[in-house]
């Protein structure tokens, strides 16, 4: 396991600032769900493996109250350091035990964490806090980026592959998961009414600096910085470069 890297509150802080924000295309699609089986208000979301908070504060406008839930206490003051919502609050729990009642959630979201989880059990204790009619949203981001800056740069794109070969060799196996777009997690959900969507268009604008910090907020480039400090540092300032 590779999880002690969100334990690590120097992480944590490259994490909040440079992952990914949330995706309003997913959240498109979440609310667009639970709109068919559900009607409004929606009294509570659950967040687990909330990590900064991502996701925990787009949803907070939709609910009476959103839980963030993460096993890392470094990642959760991160995420309380930037949350002003006073209908927002945090909580350490494994995703495996989360502390809320039966039947007592309108949504159970996880975005780009499932994979760190013990699937069976987090899909069964989902479905044990969620209400009737209520909704489990399990998302990701694939792990290959493409930059495009109007014509597609071959040069670019290469810069990207050059990077994931190098940090996949210390890839965690369950990021098998993500490879397959979260096949694994889709069949392990024991419900009739799922969907899988799959291929969701993204696009966000960055700069060469914000790219770096990407790179840098990914767990693999953290092993490899581990691993060997003085080479990764090298390899990163090279694709800056580049």
């Amino acid at each position: 396991m590779t999880d002690h890297l969100f334990k690590s509150k120097t992480f944590s802080s490259v994490y909040q600032k440079y992952m990914l924000p949330a995706s309003s295309e997913i959240m498109s699609q979440i609310f667009s769900y639970m709109e068919e089986k559900k009607s409004k208000p929606y009294d509570t979301a659950v967040d687990v493996g909330c990590g900064t908070g991502r996701y925990t504060l787009p949803l907070a406008p939709h609910f009476k109250s959103v839980i963030g839930v993460d096993i890392s206490e470094s990642q959760l003051e991160e995420a309380k350091q930037f949350c002003p919502l006073e209908n927002v609050t945090f909580q350490v729990a494994a995703a495996e035990n989360l502390p809320l009642e039966d039947a007592s959630v309108d949504l159970v979201n996880a975005g780009l964490a499932a994979h760190w989880f013990n699937v069976e059990k987090f899909v069964h204790e989902a479905i044990r806090v969620l209400k009737p009619n209520g909704c489990l949203a399990v998302h990701a981001c694939g792990p290959t980026f493409k930059i495009q800056d109007g014509r597609n740069d071959p040069a670019l794109n290469s810069i990207i592959k050059q990077y994931m070969d190098k940090v996949s060799e210390y890839n965690y196996k369950n990021n098998n998961l993500l490879h397959h777009q979260y096949e694994e997690v889709f069949n392990a959900i024991p419900l009739k009414d799922k969907r899988w969507v799959t291929d969701i268009p993204v696009v966000f604008e960055m700069s060469v600096g914000e790219i770096i910090g990407l790179f840098q907020s990914i767990y693999m480039y953290q092993e490899f910085l581990k691993h060997d400090k003085n080479e990764a540092i090298r390899f990163l300032k090279q694709l800056e470069q580049r």
